[in-house]
């Protein structure tokens, strides 16, 4: 397939980019620099410069595509998460962006789109198992991926991918929560007998390759074991090597209200329907394995 990539350069564009060349597929990206650009080629891509924004370039930079992958976020560092200023760049990636790519890849003539989200919608279910029928939550910072889910759903054959918290190599949030553990410090959000479910960078790579011969739906892409979030601090305490003198901030995260809601609830989610649809595997079972191989 000739496949085009927004977000290509991000944490998760970045091991998608080549994993697609290694499927076989024909890839352009889009980038905003020349760096950028010099980037993607260094790894087999064309880069195109045009705009997220701009529908009508966009749909002649697409035309001759067979599919889109739109992994474009602008997510805030941890040091700015909580401003709802800071995440309005996201918001209108989200919603503005999307729904530009998915009328330019229509005017195209591109059948297929693959859109990226996230499984921090869904309501907290406690221990309960979470799939894709179960209930979401309408919270801010959440409206954005419901207009990107929105936009996606309209194109011929749209595929949702539901992404855990991604961990690993240029995932900025986890690198600095590896910081911390190295530091000590171990963050817990929300009950530590809570779940957090969460996914490698390359595998959430390898998920996007599968996502082009699933059929039209939404997808939960997350580990085969969900971890608690005891648990999984635990784990990022042993791939840091330091053990950890101070955790939290636990249940006081939740005072935080809905600029923490996502974090802080918990969501033991599955991947089952996404396997099943396209035989996909993740490499790393849990996120034990995976941060071992982070700092490997």
């Amino acid at each position: 397939m000739r496949v085009f990539v927004t977000g290509g350069t991000g944490a998760v564009g970045r091991p998608t980019v080549p994993a697609l060349l290694a499927a076989g597929h024909e890839v352009t990206a889009l980038a905003r620099t020349p760096e950028k650009a010099a980037a993607l080629e260094g790894q087999g891509a064309t880069p195109a410069m045009v705009s997220l924004f701009e529908r009508e370039e966009l749909a002649s930079t697409l035309a001759g595509h067979d599919a889109v992958v739109n992994l474009a976020t602008a997510i805030p560092p941890m040091s700015k998460f909580m401003s709802k200023r800071a995440q309005r760049d996201n918001h209108r990636v989200r919603a503005e962006g999307s729904a530009a790519v998915v009328d330019a890849a229509r005017a195209a003539g591109v059948g297929r789109m693959v859109q990226e989200s996230v499984c921090l919608l869904y309501r907290d279910q406690g221990a309960r198992w979470i799939d894709e029928d179960a209930p979401v939550d309408d919270f801010p910072m959440a409206r954005g991926n419901f207009a990107a889910e929105s936009s996606a759903h309209r194109s011929p054959c749209g595929v949702v991918l539901r992404f855990g918290w991604f961990y690993g190599p240029g995932a900025a949030h986890s690198e600095q929560l590896l910081a911390q553990a190295r530091h000590h410090v171990g963050m817990v959000l929300g009950r530590p007998d809570g779940f957090l479910s969460s996914i490698h960078v390359a595998d959430a790579a390898t998920a996007v390759v599968a996502a082009l011969g699933a059929d039209a739906g939404t997808y939960n892409v997350v580990d085969d074991e969900p971890l608690t979030k005891r648990a999984y601090a635990d784990a990022l305490a042993r791939a840091a090597g330091a053990r950890t003198w101070l955790r939290g901030p636990g249940r006081a995260a939740a005072l935080l209200g809905d600029r923490l809601t996502s974090l802080t609830r918990s969501l033991r989610v599955s991947n089952a329907r996404f396997r099943a649809a396209t035989g996909w595997t993740p490499r790393y079972p849990s996120a034990r394995e995976g941060w071992r191989a982070v700092t490997a």
